[in-house]
């Protein structure tokens, strides 16, 4: 069974930055791609870029200039690293895996960005 989970999220200053963790179990990240994702209060769940059982990583142009997605093998975990943080950044950050024709999400983790 695929579990993930979350961490790394707080309340954090304009402009700062933070490291959100995704811990992946039952699986490993050298045969499975992980997404990040943010779902914010009243709009559609957005892809924030995913990193491939390769280790190629992608973004949308939305963040690509201040989110760096990256893993530990050894770990196997997943992070996502954001710089230059707004108040529209704040939302719940969940990473995500398809395994076939399954999807599995972690629980989130809040990030708050005072302005």
């Amino acid at each position: 069974q695929v579990q993930l989970v979350e961490s790394g999220g707080g309340l954090v200053q304009a402009g700062g930055s933070l490291r959100l963790s995704c811990v992946v179990s039952g699986r490993s990240l050298q045969i499975t791609g992980v997404e990040w994702y943010r779902q914010a209060p009243w709009k559609q769940r957005e892809l924030l870029g995913g990193i491939s059982s390769g280790g190629v990583t992608n973004y949308p142009d939305s963040v690509k200039d201040r989110f760096t997605i990256s893993r530990d093998n050894a770990k196997n975990t997943v992070y996502l690293e954001m710089n230059s943080l707004k108040a529209e950044d704040t939302a719940l950050y969940l990473c995500h895996v398809r395994v076939w024709k399954s999807d599995y999400w972690g629980q989130g983790t809040q990030v708050t960005v005072s302005s």
